[in-house]
């Protein structure tokens, strides 16, 4: 008697589900008193790409030639020479209107160290002076911003009419000949 049990509820369930169904369904033209949405296609009567113009950094290289002096380093020699020269002159200077070496003063040798000085610093400039001077074209490069603009493509407009209504609305894919639309059905006041 079990399995005879077991079909008749199974039976039972299944009755009440398909009647639940077709009482939540309604009847064929039935409207949901609600609002329930709906949806239809209408006809695409016009469709206008929208583009925006977009500012694009791009960072590039800009090298040029330029002609560019060189001179040869100042000789080590004619500082050297300058030296010695203007020590000999200091330290023959230093003697001069004194008594000889055996005056306390140190003024010779202070004359000999000074004259060393300005010697080798005279040296050094007549040196760099006579210095061989050359010319070289270089490469110089520096980075520059370059902007330019492109144009990106943000939509379409679309004009479409559907029950004699002409509607506007943006999308962002081209939809044919026809467009989707949701329709909501409520009774009137």
């Amino acid at each position: 008697m079990q399995p005879l049990k077991q079909f008749i509820a199974g039976a039972a369930v299944a009755a009440l589900v398909g009647l639940s169904a077709t009482a939540k369904a309604g009847p064929a033209g039935y409207a949901d008193p609600y609002g329930a949405d709906s949806y239809d296609f209408a006809r695409v009567t016009e469709v206008t790409p929208v583009y925006t113009d977009v500012e694009v950094h791009t960072p590039r290289t800009q090298c040029r030639d330029e002609q560019v002096m060189y001179r040869e380093p100042a000789s080590p020699a004619g500082t050297l020479v300058g030296g010695l020269i203007g020590a000999a002159v200091g330290n023959s200077l230093g003697g001069h209107g004194h008594r000889g070496r055996y005056h306390h003063g140190g003024h010779r040798g202070g004359a000999t160290v000074a004259g060393a000085v300005v010697g080798a610093l005279v040296g050094s400039q007549i040196s760099r002076a006579n210095a061989q001077t050359y010319y070289t074209t270089e490469s110089r490069c520096r980075v520059v911003d370059e902007f330019s603009l492109r144009r990106e493509l943000v939509g379409y407009d679309v004009r479409y009419r559907y029950n004699g209504q002409v509607y506007l609305t943006r999308t962002d894919y081209h939809p044919g000949d026809r467009i989707r639309v949701r329709v909501a059905v409520s009774p009137a006041p």
